[in-house]
C-alpha cells in the first residue's frame, strides 16, 4: 500500500502491506488511537485505496479521478457518519445500513467512515454488528474511535484493529518543518516538544496559535493555578463552570493541563526547556506548591479523564469527576 502520507507507525504499516498483498484490504477495520494520532490521514488513505480506479501496483495511487475526488471529499462512494461531533445514535447506523444496500455509484466498493465510533450505545453497535456480519460484499467499515476498548467485543471481533501510535521526537520536527514552513522554527520547535508524538495536537496548537485560540491553554493555566494555591473551593468553582465546556474543549484543556503538570515535574527534578513564559511560569509555581507525588496523581486523573472522553460521557460528568478527584490530592 501507498501509506507515505501517514507520519510513523512503521509496524502498522508492514502489517497492512503484507495483509493488502496477501488478500487485499478488508471489509471492517477499527482504527483507534489518541486525538491527533493520525486516524483521519489513514482513514482517507484506506478509502482513496477502496475507490481508487487503478488496477495493479501500491494503492491508493492518488492521481487517479477515484483518489482525487477521496481527497477532496467529493467522491459520491465516500460516506462519513459521525463526523459533526455528535454520539452516533442507533437512528444513524440503521439509516446507514439501509443505504449500505444500494449499490455504489462509480466504484466497486462503497466505503463508510464512522468518526468517534465509540460514541455509539449498546443498540446502536448492535445493529452496526449485523452490518458488519451480513452487509453487502462491496461495502467497507472503518471506525474511527479514540478507545477501542468502548466498542462491543462481538464489534470488535468483526473488524481487523490497526492501532496507531505516537511518532518519535525526530519524526514531529520533519513533519512539522514540512507541513507548516511559513511558521518560526521556534514555534515549531515548541509544537514538537508539546505535541506528546500526536502531530495532529501539534497542527491544532499551530493553528491555533495563528488564529489567536487560547481557550484550552487558558482553561489550563487556571486549573493548574488553583490547584497549586490550595484553595479547594476556588478549584470546584472553576471544574463546575468547565461544565458548559464540551468534550473535545474539555480534552483539548487536559491534554495542555497533562502537558503544564509535567513540565512541573521536571521542573522540580532538574532543569526545563519551555519557551512559552506562561507555561514556564505556571510549571515553576506548581513545583514551587506541590510534591512530586502529588504532581503525578495529578497527571494521572488527568489522563484517566483525558480517556473517557472518548466514551459516552457527558461533559458534565467529566467535570465533576476532574473536580472530585483534583480535591483529594
Amino acid at each position: 500500500m501507498n501509506l507515505t502520507r501517514l507520519a510513523g507507525n512503521a509496524p502498522l504499516k508492514r502489517q497492512l502491506e503484507l495483509e493488502t498483498a496477501r488478500r487485499g484490504l478488508s471489509h471492517a477495520y477499527i482504527l483507534s488511537g489518541p486525538a491527533g494520532s493520525g486516524k483521519r490521514t489513514l482513514a482517507g488513505l484506506l478509502a482513496a485505496a477502496l475507490v481508487c480506479d487503478r488496477r495493479g501496483g501500491a494503492l491508493p495511487c492518488l492521481s487517479c479521478a477515484g483518489c482525487r475526488k477521496a481527497e477532496g471529499g467529493i467522491h459520491p462512494d465516500i460516506v462519513r457518519v459521525g463526523d459533526d461531533g455528535k454520539d452516533i445514535s442507533v437512528a444513524q447506523v440503521r439509516a446507514l445500513r439501509a443505504d449500505a444496500y444500494i449499490r455504489p455509484n462509480e466504484a466497486e466498493r462503497k466505503v463508510y467512515i464512522l468518526e468517534n465510533a465509540q460514541t455509539m450505545n449498546a443498540s446502536a453497535q448492535n445493529a452496526m454488528l449485523k452490518l458488519l456480519e451480513e452487509g453487502p460484499a462491496y461495502a467497507a467499515f472503518l471506525l474511527l474511535t479514540d478507545n477501542a476498548a468502548a466498542l462491543l467485543p462481538t464489534v470488535r471481533s468483526r473488524c481487523e484493529h490497526l492501532p496507531l501510535s505516537p511518532v518519535t521526537q525526530r519524526e514531529a520536527e520533519l513533519w512539522l518543518d514540512e507541513h507548516y514552513p511559513d511558521q518560526p522554527q521556534a514555534a515549531r520547535q515548541a509544537a514538537a516538544d508539546r505535541c506528546e508524538g500526536l502531530l495532529g495536537r501539534a497542527a491544532a496548537e499551530l493553528e491555533g496559535q495563528a488564529a489567536g485560540d487560547t481557550q484550552a491553554l487558558d482553561g489550563a493555566l487556571e486549573l493548574v493555578r488553583r490547584l497549586d494555591g490550595g484553595d479547594e473551593l476556588a478549584l470546584l468553582e472553576h471544574c463546575v463552570a468547565l461544565e458548559k465546556w464540551d468534550r473535545e474543549q474539555l480534552r483539548a484543556l487536559l491534554d495542555e493541563g497533562v502537558l503544564l503538570l509535567r513540565d512541573a515535574l521536571v521542573c522540580s527534578a532538574g532543569t526545563l526547556r519551555e519557551s512559552d513564559p506562561r507555561r514556564r511560569e505556571a510549571a515553576e509555581r506548581a513545583a514551587r506548591a506541590l510534591s512530586p507525588r502529588q504532581l503525578t496523581q495529578a497527571v494521572g486523573v488527568l489522563e484517566r479523564l483525558r480517556a473517557a472522553c472518548g466514551s459516552n460521557v457527558g461533559a458534565g460528568h467529566l467535570a465533576g469527576w476532574l473536580g472530585a478527584a483534583l480535591s483529594t490530592l
